[in-house]
This record gives C-alpha cells, sequence and structure tokens, in this order.
C-alpha cells in the first residue's frame, strides 16, 4: 500500500524583507528575531504541528543559510520524522530552464515532486512572514465541509487599509464570487491572509497552466487565484477572529512586539494548548541587579539588567548596564547598553553595542519614527542616533 499523508504544507519562506531594511541585510525575514524567543518562522512551523500537520516543505531563497541552520532537522518542533517531517527547499538547476522562485506560484510549481512524493489529499500553502496562531485542521475540516477546491482564509481590516491586501467578495454562505488584488477602490474589507488550501490534484493542474503561460507572473493572488475563479472552480473563504500581524515593516514588527506586552489572550504565547516551538540559545537564568527597574517588559534567559527597562522586549544574553535606559525598544539577542546609554522607541537586531552615554531614538511621543539598527554594530561613546534613522554600519556620531 503507498503511504501517504492527507495534507502537505508548504511554506513561502523565501524573501528578501526590503521593508524591514538593516534588519534583513543578511537574512531572510522569516529569520527575523521576535518576542525575546522566537523566530517570525517559528508561528507557522508551530501552528502546523499543534494542528496535526507533520509535513511541511519550506521553501527558500534569498540569504537561507541561517534559516536553514535554525529549522535543522526540525526537532524543536517535533517536526523530525522518518516519513514527512521539516524540508528545505532551494532552488536549483533543472535540466530545462534556471531554477530561480519567479513568483509564489512557480516556487510551489517548482516543488511538486516533492508534494507528489506523499500522494496528498490537500495542500495548505503558508507564508512566513506572519504572527499569529490559528488551527489549520479546522480549516481543512471546512474545506472539506464545502467540498471546496480551494479555501481562503480571511480576515476582516479596516476598510481604510483594504487596498493593501488581495481582498475577497463573498456571497452570503462564504463562497467567493470576486478576488481583487489591492484593489484601489476595495468593495469589502475581508483580506486574504495568504493561507490557501487547495485539493491536490486542482492545484497540481492550475500551476502546470500558469507555468505554461508566458504571461503570466506566476503569483498566486495575481494569476492562480483568479484563473481558478474564472473557470467556475468552487472557492470559499474561512473567516479567522484571532490576532494576526503581517511584520513586514518595521512598524508592524516593533507593534506586534509591544502587542506581547499587553497580554491579549488571543496573543498568549505562554499557552501551554497551543505552544509556539523555538530553538532556544543556551543561556543561564537572567540576572536582575540589585539597582535593576523593570516596567511591562518581557526579559529572556541569559540577560543582565541594572538599569532601567520599560515597556521592551529584551531577548536571550542581552546587558543593559547600571544607569542605562530601555524604554519602547526591541532589543534582540547579545546587545550591549552601556553605562549611561538611552535608547528609546527603536528596533536592534543581535550583538550591537551601544556605548557609554550614547542616545539611540527618540520618544515615541516626538513622532519621529523608529530608529534602527543593524547586527554586529557598534555605536560610539555619546553619539546620539536620532528617531526614523536606519544604520548598519558602526556609528561615530556626526
Amino acid at each position: 500500500m503507498l503511504r501517504k499523508k492527507e495534507c502537505v504544507a508548504m511554506l513561502l519562506a523565501g524573501g528578501q524583507g526590503s521593508r524591514l531594511y538593516a534588519l534583513t541585510n543578511n537574512i531572510a525575514k522569516p529569520a527575523v528575531a521576535f518576542g525575546a524567543k522566537y523566530r517570525i518562522i517559528d508561528f507557522p512551523l508551530s501552528n502546523c504541528i499543534n494542528s496535526g500537520i507533520d509535513t511541511v516543505g519550506v521553501l527558500t531563497q534569498y540569504e537561507p543559510l541561517e534559516l536553514n541552520e535554525y529549522i535543522g532537522n526540525g526537532q524543536p518542533w517535533d517536526l523530525d520524522r522518518a516519513f514527512g517531517g521539516v524540508h528545505i527547499l532551494s532552488p536549483y538547476q533543472a535540466k530545462k530552464k534556471q531554477s530561480w522562485f519567479e513568483g509564489t506560484a512557480n516556487a510551489i510549481y517548482q516543488n511538486m515532486h516533492f508534494m507528489k512524493k506523499y500522494n496528498p489529499d490537500y495542500i495548505l500553502i503558508l507564508s512566513g512572514d506572519h504572527i499569529y496562531k490559528m488551527n489549520y485542521a479546522k480549516m481543512l475540516r471546512a474545506h472539506k465541509e464545502t467540498g471546496a477546491d480551494c479555501t481562503i482564509a480571511a480576515i476582516e481590516v479596516p476598510l481604510s487599509e483594504a487596498s493593501r491586501f488581495g481582498i475577497l467578495n463573498t456571497n452570503p454562505d462564504g463562497s467567493i464570487y470576486q478576488f481583487e488584488e489591492k484593489p484601489k477602490a476595495p468593495k469589502s474589507n475581508l483580506a486574504s491572509m495568504g493561507i490557501y488550501i487547495f485539493t491536490a490534484k486542482k492545484l497540481f493542474k492550475y500551476l502546470e497552466e500558469d507555468d505554461a503561460n508566458p504571461a503570466s507572473s506566476k503569483d498566486f493572488g495575481k494569476d492562480v487565484l483568479p484563473a481558478m475563479l474564472n473557470a467556475g472552480e468552487k472557492m470559499f473563504s474561512y473567516r479567522f477572529h484571532g490576532y494576526w500581524k503581517d511584520v513586514g515593516t518595521i512598524s508592524s514588527l516593533w507593534e506586534s512586539n509591544m502587542d506581547l506586552l499587553g497580554r491579549d489572550p488571543g496573543f498568549d504565547v505562554g499557552d501551554h494548548d497551543w505552544k509556539i516551538h523555538s530553538r532556544n540559545p543556551l543561556a543561564p537564568p537572567e540576572y536582575l541587579g540589585p539597582t535593576a527597574v523593570i516596567d511591562n517588559s518581557m526579559i529572556a534567559l541569559g540577560c543582565e539588567v541594572e538599569g532601567t527597562v520599560e515597556h521592551s522586549v529584551l531577548a536571550s544574553n542581552v546587558v543593559v548596564e547600571e544607569g542605562a535606559v530601555v524604554r519602547d525598544a526591541v532589543l534582540m539577542a547579545g546587545t550591549v547598553v552601556k553605562r549611561g546609554a538611552i535608547v528609546e522607541y527603536c528596533v536592534i537586531d543581535e550583538n550591537v553595542i551601544i556605548e557609554e552615554g550614547a542616545h539611540v531614538g527618540e520618544p515615541k511621543e516626538a513622532g519621529a519614527g523608529i530608529a534602527v539598527l543593524g547586527r554586529n554594530i557598534t555605536i560610539a561613546a555619546g553619539a546620539k542616533v536620532k528617531g526614523g534613522v536606519i544604520l548598519d554600519k558602526d556609528y561615530k556620531g556626526e
């Protein structure tokens, strides 16, 4: 008897993440650190295993090294399986043509051999750059009950922001009669989350047709989904009501980190019933010195705090020396804020050194924007980095 998996997940994780600027100069967007102990990709991977989906293809392209090393054999997410598990799927040279993924649909098309290996009934398509907790098993059940060829997860967004998304126009039963990719004048506020479940045979058919179409941009939202709709295929929306955020910009990444401090029940990463797994760094317990002042903040293992930390998220092995102030900030692993330095309203990547008396960022109320420092750089003693500035090199001040 042929071994098979009912559902195979394909996780698109090859994006450059250019709107995260210095944070993605050398790593793919899904590998960006988040919430003191996680990386963005931890969320869809954890959602898969929590939903009972144990076969995941992770499609990489841009700067894949760190992401590949982080995922490894998938053990932290219980995805180290003899049959199934997690697999890194990078572009490769084929006989007929060049291998770079040309779009989201083409990336999936180039890996049809991987999917077919498991003889699946259904294919789940995911993006690697969203922060959310979702039970894909419930969505799959809805897909079966409606007899859909394609089910698209959707969430209501403010109508003023709807033009940033693919918008679903639906009938009362949830069936989709129109799909508009980033419309200038949206007719509804029901936005696609970039999460799709396809009946496998239908997906393979439309991917093959899309690949053969020279006029196609090889994108799901622009090409494959409209083609299915125009052909009269059965397509349904699946409404999601929980926390979901696209962290593709500096502001959305900062906001989502800060949302962790609000203890929103819909966004509780400490929920043992829906655990978000990660490959945690080895670190000793955090040390909070006698002069430390902590207010509404997340402090990861290995941190040493003797200064003031307010409304901030500190990843592992961050050091805040006595007299230093960290406020409204996201500090990634290994960053050091030395005596007398002030860090506020900013996102700071890994292994950054803020020397004594330096001042990074400006108060949020000043309206100057979020300051961003790329990894492995040093801000000189006494230097001032204004709000909204993005640096990826050592800075000695003006």
